[in-house]
């Protein structure tokens, strides 16, 4: 209970949940749980982000398919009962598969993937990497397409780790995930053309 100035009694909001982001009404936005607080997540992203991360998933699903299950956004990563992402990528490996439900991811994947935009830049690489690093996920990727890099975050006991940043003309590998095997230019070439 918390007092105000004035001393008298008033009560403190309680944190949202899921059952509350579950029934919030269908505006044709999207939202995030984050530590219990709504947060609007708009505009919707770019043409360029969404052509990025549909190659990206190919590309995945091309090399990596016999071993882990990759999905993409709009689907609910469900951390805890107050915190629920919406990570562009995520990748669980088959052998974990039980932390896919009816409601989304409810646990931890093996790798989470974020396409920056520019009015993400700030949610992606400080508020999601402390929420992912928090729960544990073991990788966590940064694309950024203005830079035309891909930024490798390691969980290293327990804390991340920048493990590698490819350039354009880099092979992005991941020691973790081994299927892992891709020239980051030709995600990035995939929406080279398109402005954002």
């Amino acid at each position: 209970m918390k007092r105000s100035q004035d001393k008298k009694s008033t009560i403190q909001e309680q944190p949202a949940t899921y059952d509350d982001y579950a029934q919030l009404p269908d505006d044709g936005r999207r939202y995030e749980l984050a530590a219990g607080a709504l947060e609007l997540m708009s505009p919707a992203p770019t043409p360029k982000h969404q052509v990025i991360c549909s190659r990206l998933l190919s590309t995945l699903m091309g090399s990596c398919e016999n071993e882990y299950i990759s999905v993409v956004s709009p689907i609910d990563l469900i951390l805890a009962n107050t915190e629920v992402r919406q990570p562009d990528l995520i990748m669980i490996h088959r052998n974990n598969k039980e932390i896919i439900t009816q409601r989304g991811i409810e646990g931890t994947p093996d790798l989470v993937a974020e396409i920056l935009s520019p009015h993400s830049i700030k949610r992606d690489k400080q508020d999601k990497l402390y929420t992912y690093e928090n729960y544990q996920i073991p990788e966590y990727w940064i694309v950024d397409p203005a830079n035309e890099t891909l930024e490798q975050y390691v969980l290293t006991e327990q804390h991340y780790k920048l493990e590698n940043i490819f350039e354009k003309k880099d092979n992005v590998h991941s020691e973790r995930i081994p299927c892992v095997s891709f020239a980051m230019e030709q995600i990035l070439d995939a929406a080279g053309d398109l402005p954002g």
